[in-house]
C-alpha cells in the first residue's frame, strides 16, 4: 500500500514523483501506455534506426524550469544547445535568426535592432524573476514585482494593437510573433505574447536545447530518480476510476479536467464539478514527421543552424494563419513549427539521413491531414524540400487525441491559451492543484503553469501535498 500514487508519467506526473519520493514516501506510477514519457516519448516511427520525438522536441524550459534547476538535468541529459535558438524564415531569401547572443541577434535586425534590444534586455537580465513569476500561479505577489511589471507592460504591447508601434521593419515582428505563436492562440493576444516573450529571453539567456537521442532521454532521467529512491513505475495499466489504484494517502494526477470528471465525476462536490464541465480546451495541431535524404535546403543563410524554425512568413501572415484557425478554418498557408534535431544530433538518423519533425494548428478535433500543406511552406522558403522527402507520416488532431487522452481534440497544452484560461486553471483557486477530495491534487498542463515541459505543475502539486498530507518541506532534487 503506497504512501502515494500517480496517475499519468508525462514530465508533470514524473516530476511529482520525483519529489514525493526524495521526500522518503513510498510512490507508485501508473502509465496507461506500454511506455512512460507522455510528451517526451521518442520512437522509431517509420524506419529502424530513424528517431522522431512524438510530441515535444525542443527545451528552452529544460535550463531555466526552476524544477529541473533543482533536479540538475543538464548533469543527467545531455542537452545540446545550438547557437541560433530559432529562426523565421521571409520571402526573398531573408531570415531574422536568434542567436543565444541579443547582441548578436539585435546587430543582425537592421533598423529595429536597437528596438529588438530594449525590449528584450531587461527580460534576458532578470531571467530568474521572470520564470518565477510565469512558472507559479499568477494570483499571487511575485518575488520581483518591478520585474514583473515590465514583463507585463512588454506583454501588454506585443499583445495588443501596439504591436508594431515599436518596429519599422519586417524581421523582428516576424521573429517574435513565431515564437508568440506557439501559444496557438490568435494574434495578436496578451496569452501569446506572454509565452512568446518568455521563450524569446530564454533563447538568449541559455538557448533552445535538444536532448541528445531525443526528448525521451528526459523522461528516462525522471524514470531513472524515482526507481532510485524506490518508486515503482507500472506501464500498460489505465486507471479509469479513482477506485482502481491502490489504497494510499495521497494521489496525484497527471490528467486533463476532463480525466478527472471520468475518474471521480461521481464524488466531486457540485460546484467543482460544473467548473470542470466548464473548463475549456484549445485548438488542436497535426504533426507531420520526416525522413530526408539530406539537411533542409533552407534559402535564407544561418537556417540550417536553427535548432527550430517558425515558418509561416511576416508577422501579417502569422497572424493570418493562427487567426484563422482561431476561427475554425484550416489554413491554406500554415503556421508550421519546425524542429531539425538531426542536424545536431548524430543519433536521430544513419549517415546522409535526417529527420524533420513539424507540426501546425488547426481547429480542434480535425481529421485533415496537412501534409501537403506543411510540404508547400517547406518548400516556399526552402526550395528543393520535395526532393528530399524518403517518406513522412501525419497525425491529426483527432489522431493526437486518441494517442494522449490528456489532448483533448488534439489540444496537447491541456487548456485555452487566453488570459481566463491562465487563471482558469483548472479552477478559479489560490491552491488549483489542490482538488475537493481528501488527498487528491491534479498535477497535469492544465494547471499552473500550464504547457510546457517543465515539470512545475508536478512540483506544485507534490509540494502541497507534502504540505497537507505529510507534513514534510520539500527535498532536495540533485545529484549531490
Amino acid at each position: 500500500m503506497p504512501d502515494v500514487a500517480v496517475v499519468g508519467s508525462g514530465p508533470n506526473g514524473l516530476s511529482a514523483a520525483v519529489v514525493m519520493a526524495r521526500a522518503g514516501l513510498s510512490v507508485e506510477v501508473f502509465e496507461a501506455a506500454a511506455t512512460i514519457g507522455g510528451g517526451t516519448r521518442t520512437t522509431e516511427l517509420m524506419q529502424p534506426d530513424h528517431f522522431h520525438d512524438v510530441c515535444s522536441a525542443v527545451h528552452p524550459m529544460a535550463l531555466a524550469s526552476p524544477f529541473f534547476r533543482a533536479f540538475e538535468l543538464p548533469r543527467r541529459v545531455d542537452l545540446l544547445s545550438p547557437e541560433v535558438s530559432f529562426g523565421s524564415p521571409l520571402d526573398g531569401g531573408r531570415a531574422a535568426l536568434a542567436y543565444k547572443s541579443l547582441d548578436r541577434t539585435a546587430a543582425e535586425l537592421g533598423r529595429d535592432g536597437a528596438a529588438y534590444r530594449r525590449l528584450m534586455k531587461p527580460l534576458v537580465r532578470h531571467i530568474d524573476d521572470v520564470m518565477d513569476f510565469t512558472q507559479n500561479q499568477l494570483l499571487r505577489i511575485p518575488r520581483n514585482p518591478l520585474v514583473a511589471g515590465v514583463y507585463g507592460l512588454r506583454t501588454l504591447e506585443q499583445g495588443t494593437g501596439m504591436w508594431n508601434a515599436r518596429f519599422r521593419d519586417e524581421l523582428a515582428p516576424a521573429l517574435l510573433s513565431g515564437v508568440a505563436a506557439h501559444a496557438v492562440s490568435h494574434l495578436p493576444s496578451l496569452a501569446a505574447s506572454g509565452a512568446g516573450l518568455m521563450l524569446g529571453a530564454l533563447g538568449h539567456a541559455g538557448g533552445w536545447p535538444i536532448p541528445r537521442g531525443g526528448s525521451a532521454s528526459i523522461a528516462e532521467a525522471l524514470a531513472d530518480d524515482i526507481r532510485a529512491h524506490g518508486g515503482i513505475i507500472h506501464t500498460g495499466t489505465p486507471i479509469d476510476r479513482l477506485e482502481e489504484l491502490p489504497a494510499s494517502r495521497a494521489t496525484l494526477l497527471d490528467v486533463a479536467p476532463r480525466g478527472l470528471l471520468d475518474m471521480a465525476g461521481h464524488s466531486l462536490p457540485t460546484p467543482y464539478r460544473r467548473a470542470l464541465e466548464r473548463f475549456r480546451y484549445g485548438n488542436g495541431s497535426c504533426k507531420v514527421d520526416f525522413i530526408l535524404s539530406g539537411p533542409v535546403p533552407w534559402q535564407a543563410a544561418g537556417l540550417s543552424d536553427a535548432g527550430t524554425v517558425h515558418v509561416g512568413g511576416t508577422r501579417a501572415e502569422l497572424a493570418r494563419s493562427e487567426n484563422e484557425v482561431s476561427a475554425g478554418r484550416h489554413p491554406e498557408r500554415p503556421y508550421v513549427l519546425v524542429a531539425q534535431q538531426s542536424r545536431f544530433d548524430s543519433t536521430r538518423a544513419p549517415a546522409g539521413r535526417h529527420t524533420l519533425w513539424t507540426y501546425c494548428h488547426v481547429p480542434s478535433g480535425s481529421t485533415r491531414d496537412m501534409t501537403s500543406q506543411v510540404v508547400a511552406q517547406l518548400e516556399r522558403f526552402a526550395p528543393g524540400f520535395r526532393d528530399l522527402v524518403v517518406e513522412s507520416h501525419a497525425v491529426t488532431a483527432a489522431g493526437l487525441a486518441e494517442y494522449n487522452r490528456n489532448y483533448i481534440g488534439g489540444d496537447f497544452s491541456a487548456g485555452v491559451m487566453d488570459v481566463r484560461g491562465l487563471i482558469q486553471k483548472p479552477v478559479v483557486s489560490p491552491v488549483p492543484w489542490r482538488t475537493p477530495l481528501l488527498g487528491v491534487y491534479l498535477c497535469s498542463s492544465s494547471t499552473p503553469p500550464g504547457p510546457g515541459v517543465t515539470g512545475m505543475p508536478g512540483m506544485h502539486a507534490a509540494r502541497h501535498a507534502l504540505k497537507d498530507i505529510f507534513k514534510l518541506p520539500v527535498p532536495d532534487l540533485g545529484l549531490s
